[in-house]
């Protein structure tokens, strides 16, 4: 089976009509629970544009707080599981300060839940790996925004 493309498939939902739309969409938000969380934090964007990076904050630091980090292998282990979730909160985003915000805060709770005493090659290259990410998507904000996140980044570094 061939899956149309993006374009095809705008055409034939602007035949639809709104409650076909409607059923449409929440058949899509019951497949995963990512295209729930994509489709409320979407709908809550405008009255609230901070819920999306608090929430994930929230759960990042859940996570930190609860992760094992007795030896370098389950600090290593439990540190790719934490960035797999902020990989999965960061495709749900398109506003790169967000992003940076986020990938800064992750940095941010590594460096103070000591994952990096360690000196465990993996967990070194997984901090720097999102140091370089977070200094690719400051490059490309606000000159004011700029600033600010850059004088956090010096911290991490």
């Amino acid at each position: 089976m061939e899956i149309p493309s993006l374009a095809q498939l705008k055409k034939e939902l602007s035949y639809l009509s709104e409650k076909e739309l409607v059923d449409l969409i929440t058949e899509l938000a019951k497949f995963s629970r990512d295209n729930k969380a994509y489709l409320y934090f979407k709908l809550n964007e405008r009255d609230m544009p901070q819920l999306f990076v608090n929430e994930v904050k929230e759960e990042l630091e859940e996570a930190f707080q609860t992760a094992n980090t007795k030896n370098y292998f389950l600090a290593k282990k439990s540190a790719q599981a934490i960035r797999r979730k902020l990989n999965k909160a960061l495709k749900l985003s398109k506003n790169k300060a967000d992003q940076a915000e986020l990938i800064l805060y992750f940095c941010e709770q590594m460096k103070k839940s000591e994952y990096l005493k360690h000196h465990h090659p993996v967990i070194d290259n997984l901090y720097r790996v999102q140091i370089g990410k977070a200094v690719k998507l400051i490059s490309t904000l606000h000159e004011d925004l700029q600033s600010d996140f850059e004088y956090r980044l010096g911290e991490l570094e």
